[in-house]
């Protein structure tokens, strides 16, 4: 379990991974450069982006702008990009991680993701992913939003196991199965979402667990993240929100408190189903 916002995990091929990082979905880019500065400035160091999300060259431009007003250097941050729906044949994964790279002006990734499963779509993508890997122009691969069977069947032809699988977790839907397969065969689980997109942040039992401890909503949901061992990803626009996020190390959930969360589960969804999902592009 993460101690501090620059605390890390050791990811299955022995990468260090911030536990907690910075998400910039549904963030135009135009906003997003302010937006990474201020939270690299302020102790972050992962940011998690994507090609879907537009914003990549607003992510890079926040990246320049941190290093030249701190002494961080490029190796100190960890910065995720994932690969969309219409490029999951071998060639075109291979120009989408070329044209993010490109987007981003860095000279690599520490960690790229494949977006969604597709239906059979990601073996060859994975394919991509791998040799890149191999070849050094990435630190680590992985994938979001995989069922068990997704997994199941990307192992049984992987030559490289994924680091993460990056999917919608909160305490409505908590991926107990899910988490269980991953743990088992060391796949870290990474939360987008982690507040349901807003969706809790009145919730009445979860804000009985925040008045004792002085805390806010936000803050006891990503605690609990935290002590389930998921990397969390929150997004957020304004400085003293990203603080805010960050501010759950000083206190520690009960075993109770954490079970009345888990008593949440509805397996309740603010994105797609990837079993359902509509990959028609």
């Amino acid at each position: 379990m993460i101690q501090h916002l620059q605390d890390t995990i050791t990811l299955n091929n022995g990468l260090q991974m911030p536990g907690m990082g910075l998400g910039v979905f549904q963030v135009e880019n135009d906003a997003t450069a302010e937006m990474v500065k201020n939270a690299i400035e302020v102790g972050y160091r992962s940011i998690d982006t994507a090609a879907i999300y537009g914003n990549e060259v607003g992510v890079g431009e926040g990246i320049n702008l941190a290093l030249a007003s701190t002494n961080l250097r490029r190796e100190d941050l960890f910065i995720t990009s994932k690969v969309w729906n219409d490029g999951l044949s071998y060639d075109d994964t291979i120009a989408a991680y070329e044209e993010s790279l490109q987007k981003l002006g860095l000279e690599y990734l520490d960690l790229y993701l494949i977006h969604w499963p597709g239906k059979d779509k990601y073996a060859e993508s994975w394919r991509a992913l791998e040799d890149l890997y191999e070849q050094g122009k990435i630190k680590a691969i992985g994938v979001c939003n995989f069922t068990i069977a997704h997994l199941e069947n990307l192992l049984s032809f992987a030559r490289i196991k994924p680091v993460v699988n990056q999917v919608e977790f909160h305490p409505h839907l908590q991926q107990v199965e899910l988490r269980t397969f991953c743990y088992k065969h060391q796949i870290h689980l990474e939360a987008w979402a982690p507040l349901m997109q807003g969706g809790l942040l009145e919730d009445d039992t979860i804000a009985q667990i925040a008045t004792k401890y002085g805390k806010s909503i936000a803050q006891v949901i990503l605690r609990w993240d935290v002590q389930n061992g998921v990397i969390t990803i929150p997004k957020s626009v304004r400085r003293e929100r990203m603080l805010q996020n960050a501010d759950i190390f000083d206190f520690h959930l009960t075993d109770e408190e954490m079970a009345i969360i888990n008593l949440m589960n509805l397996e309740q969804r603010v994105g797609p189903n990837p079993d359902e999902f509509d990959f028609a592009l």
